[in-house]
């Protein structure tokens, strides 16, 4: 007879609880998921948003659309082209459109410059420069934005992808599991009902895996969609993570900072300014613009051979603002509701960027505690839990069930844990938008 087959039913069991106690004495989280292959470039959240920020084509079309703005202010404040005329005049028609039978033909050449009143350039092109620089804090708002995006989504992903460590690790848990029981089971030290627990318990936590697979690969897509790579784009995430959750500034002083920094606001502002200039732009245009213009004109000589003199012209006209009532006047109360609307939206962007200040700094908080709650007493002592009913059911002082309860405690504050370490880092990335800068 073999030396296995010499060992005593209670010391079988007792060997595979061993193993599995000695499984559970390792440190947390060293289990590791199938990675992308090495050559795929380490993507780390920074450098998440270098790439983001360098090819994103939303990015770009927002920066496009700021150099074109850029390109205006100038057009607007440069006189219209002037204007060169060619002309022949008093060309007598009896004679063949000749050019020396009448006393009154000649041959004219004019240039005119229309002359907007004294202001008006200069009003066109300050508001120009208003939008462009509006443009440009579009700009700056957009990456913000995108960094935020890039952030959360890279966190979810690595939540994700512990959350399949995770998995992975219970399942070689639960496999052990099974294998106890159905030692017990085969030695009349336990029941039948422990194997078909733990067996589905292996079959609920499969249904978890296929589902946080699809969630993974989802993830993965998404993020590469901001990066703008192939949505099949492998990417490798680091083996360790930062977990130490940093402090902030006090609510009031990541207020004041909002205020000073978020480039929406200056946005806001800039575009205030460009319909504060359209408005003066139009109580200007009660007033008319001018056109300049001076034409020299060319004699023949008569048909005798008598000498004709050439003549210079000069013109000034005025447009007449006679419908000023259904014109000037309505375009006035146009830039004033443009004016108006734009204040309102100052006022709105304030409020909200205060308010997604204060519930973001409260959504940090609350998981940085829940976290430090995991990572300090939690997770050790549900850990300590399975431990303990994996002991007691050994020696007989509990039943297999118990031992399956505590497990799945253990694996739900491992699951949370991940999910809210990630909860707390998007809530930061969320702050950093909101105030307008990284550090805080």
């Amino acid at each position: 007879m073999s030396a296995v087959c010499r060992l005593s039913p209670v010391y079988r069991r007792s060997a595979a609880a061993v193993l599995f106690l000695g499984v559970l004495a390792s440190p947390l989280f060293v289990f590791s998921a199938p990675h992308p292959p090495d050559e795929a470039e380490l993507i780390t959240p920074g450098r998440a948003v270098a790439i983001a920020l360098e090819g994103n084509p939303s990015l770009a079309q927002i920066k496009a659309r700021a150099q074109a703005m850029a390109a205006v202010p100038s057009q607007e404040g440069t006189l219209p082209d002037p204007t060169l005329s060619f002309g022949a005049l008093w060309l007598p028609t009896a004679s063949g459109l000749s050019l020396n039978q009448d006393d009154f033909t000649m041959m004219e050449v004019g240039v005119s410059q229309a002359v907007p009143f004294p202001g008006k350039l200069a009003l066109r092109e300050q508001a120009a420069t208003f939008e462009a620089e509006a443009a440009a804090h579009t700009v700056e708002e957009a990456r913000l934005r995108l960094a935020r995006d890039v952030t959360i989504r890279w966190w979810q992903l690595l939540s994700v992808h512990r959350s399949l460590i995770v998995i992975a690790d219970t399942e070689r848990l639960l496999q052990q599991l099974v294998e106890i029981a159905d030692t017990s089971y085969r030695v009349g030290e336990g029941l039948q009902q422990d194997v078909i627990s733990a067996r589905l318990e292996l079959a609920r936590l499969a249904q978890q895996k296929a589902q946080h697979l699809g969630l993974h690969r989802a993830e993965i897509v998404r993020l590469n969609a901001l990066l703008n790579r192939p949505a099949d784009s492998a990417i490798r995430l680091p083996d360790d993570v930062d977990t130490r959750l940093p402090d902030v500034r006090s609510d009031q002083e990541l207020r004041e900072q909002g205020r000073q920094s978020r480039p929406l606001l200056a946005e806001r502002q800039n575009a205030i300014d460009a319909a504060q200039s359209r408005l003066e732009l139009a109580h200007k245009d009660y007033y008319p613009d001018f056109t300049l213009g001076t034409a020299y004109s060319f004699r023949q000589n008569s048909p005798t051979g008598q000498s004709r003199s050439d003549f210079v012209s000069f013109q000034l006209s005025v447009n007449l603002p006679i419908y000023a009532d259904s014109k000037q006047a309505k375009a006035v109360d146009q830039r004033n509701s443009e004016l108006l609307k734009e204040r309102y939206a100052l006022d709105e962007a304030e409020r909200e960027i205060q308010a997604d200040i204060s519930a973001a700094l409260a959504l940090y908080h609350g998981n940085r505690e829940q976290f430090r709650q995991f990572d300090s007493g939690v997770l050790p002592l549900a850990q300590q839990n399975v431990t303990a009913a994996l002991t007691a059911y050994q020696v007989g002082k509990t039943d297999f069930l118990n031992v399956i309860r505590a497990e799945n405690v253990w694996f739900a504050y491992r699951m949370q844990y991940w999910q809210t370490l990630a909860e707390a880092y998007q809530a930061l990335a969320q702050l950093a938008a909101a105030v307008g800068r990284a550090g805080l």
